[in-house]
C-alpha cells in the first residue's frame, strides 16, 4: 500500500521513511512514499480533494494534525464521506517531534502495525500515530 505525504509534511515523511528503511521494514513491507508532485496534485488542493484522491487511488494519506476549519476540512470530509471500506488517514500527533529518533521510531512501528492489518482499519476515518 503506497502512502501519500501531505504537502506540509513531506520533509518529515522522508525522515520517517528513512527510519522504516533503516529498520528493514521496507524490505518486508514494500510501501512507497509519494509526494503531491509524484501524483500530480497541486499543493493548494483542498483537504476534500486530497481525501477523495487517496480513496480513489487506494493510497494512505499521512498528515499532521489539522483543525476542522471550513466545509472542505479533512475532519469534515471524513465525517461526511467516510464509508466502511474507506482507507484511514494516518495523522502524526506531534509532527515537530518527528525530528527526534525515538518518536520517529514509535511512529514507524505504529505505521507498520497499521499497514500489516490494514483491512481491519478500514472505515475508522483517522488514526493518530504513534
Amino acid at each position: 500500500m503506497d502512502t501519500l505525504a501531505d504537502h506540509n509534511l513531506e520533509g518529515q515523511a522522508v525522515l520517517l521513511w528513512g527510519t522504516l528503511e533503516d529498520s528493514g521494514w521496507l524490505k518486508l513491507l514494500p510501501i512507497k512514499l509519494l509526494k503531491f508532485s509524484d501524483v500530480g496534485l497541486p499543493d493548494e488542493s483542498t483537504d476534500r480533494e486530497v481525501w477523495r484522491f487517496v480513496q480513489k487511488h487506494d493510497l494512505i494519506l499521512l498528515t499532521g494534525n489539522r483543525k476542522m476549519k471550513g466545509k472542505d476540512s479533512l475532519e469534515q470530509t471524513i465525517r461526511e464521506e467516510n464509508t466502511s471500506s474507506s482507507l484511514p488517514v494516518l495523522t502524526v500527533g506531534k509532527v515537530e517531534q518527528l525530528e527526534e529518533r525515538l518518536y520517529r521510531e514509535r511512529c514507524a512501528n505504529r505505521l507498520v502495525e497499521i499497514m500489516i492489518d490494514l483491512d481491519n482499519h478500514r472505515g475508522v476515518g483517522r488514526i493518530f500515530i504513534p
